[in-house]
C-alpha cells in the first residue's frame, strides 16, 4: 500500500458538539482569565470534528496526525452554551487532508473558523518504542 491509498474524498464531513463547562474556559486553561470558551479547546474540538469525518476512510496501519491549523476566534461562548463544530475535507493532496470547520453557538452564530490540515502517516511509527 502507498501512502496515497485511502478512500478519503473532499466532501466528507461531521459535526461534533459541546457543552462549554468550566474546564474548556481560557481561566481553566491557563490562556486568559475570563470564563469563557478557550481558543485551545476550540482547536482541539475542530481536530476531534475532522477525524470524525475520516472514520470511514483511513486504512488499516494508517494514524492521521494534525500538521497545521489557522483560527479565526470571533466572540466568546459562556459556560453552559452549546458549540457545534461541523468539519468538511476540502482537499486531499496525497497524504494531506485539509478541512474547513465551522464552530458556531446554540443561536447559530459563528463563533469560531479553523483551517486545518492533516497527514496520514503510518500507525507503526508512532508506537513503536524509540531506541
Amino acid at each position: 500500500m502507498t501512502p496515497d491509498d485511502h478512500q478519503c474524498m473532499p466532501g466528507l464531513r461531521a459535526e461534533l458538539q459541546l457543552t462549554v463547562s468550566q474546564a474548556d474556559t481560557a481561566d481553566a486553561m491557563a490562556c486568559g482569565d475570563v470564563p469563557v470558551l478557550a481558543t485551545p479547546r476550540i482547536l482541539a474540538l475542530a481536530e476531534q470534528a475532522a477525524m470524525a469525518a475520516l472514520d470511514d476512510c483511513l486504512p488499516e496501519g494508517r494514524a492521521c496526525v494534525g500538521q497545521w491549523a489557522e483560527i479565526t476566534h470571533e466572540h466568546p461562548t459562556p459556560i453552559g452554551d452549546t458549540v457545534t463544530a461541523e468539519a468538511v475535507l476540502i482537499g486531499v493532496h496525497g497524504r494531506r487532508l485539509e478541512f474547513s470547520v465551522s464552530l458556531r453557538d446554540s443561536s447559530g452564530e459563528e463563533v469560531a473558523h479553523v483551517r486545518h490540515r492533516r497527514v496520514l502517516a503510518s500507525r507503526e511509527r508512532f508506537e513503536s518504542p524509540i531506541g
